[in-house]
């Protein structure tokens, strides 16, 4: 397990994105299209985060016209080009799938003020 390891680690991102479960996020994703490559812009709230080391994954929902659209992520994949922080959200929860069942603003995440 421990040779596993060793080539799990050469596989980390060593500049991985320091959010939290609910923050709102900006993840750029990149999109291969035939030859073209281009960068897609996934915005909304980090409503989970699972696994450790190479297999870790977030999760993004936002709702675009009027439907809950949901992404899970991996953190240390290369097709995640970069993750900007657009707020950070005052949670006490660790996941927080019961935003699924509300709409409006009471699916919003209260701001954390610094």
């Amino acid at each position: 397990m421990d040779a596993l390891k060793l080539i799990a680690q050469d596989s980390l991102k060593a500049d991985a994105p320091q959010f939290k479960v609910g923050d709102t996020v900006k993840v750029h994703v990149k999109i291969r299209e035939g030859e073209k490559e281009r960068i897609q812009v996934f915005e909304g709230t980090v409503i989970a985060r699972k696994g450790s080391g190479v297999a870790e994954t977030f999760t993004v929902r936002r709702v675009a016209y009027g439907v809950g659209v949901e992404r899970v992520f991996p953190v240390h994949s290369p097709n995640v080009a970069k993750v900007d922080i657009v707020r950070t959200g005052k949670v006490r929860r660790a996941k927080l799938y019961y935003l699924r069942n509300r709409v409006g603003k009471a699916a919003k995440v209260k701001e954390q003020i610094k």
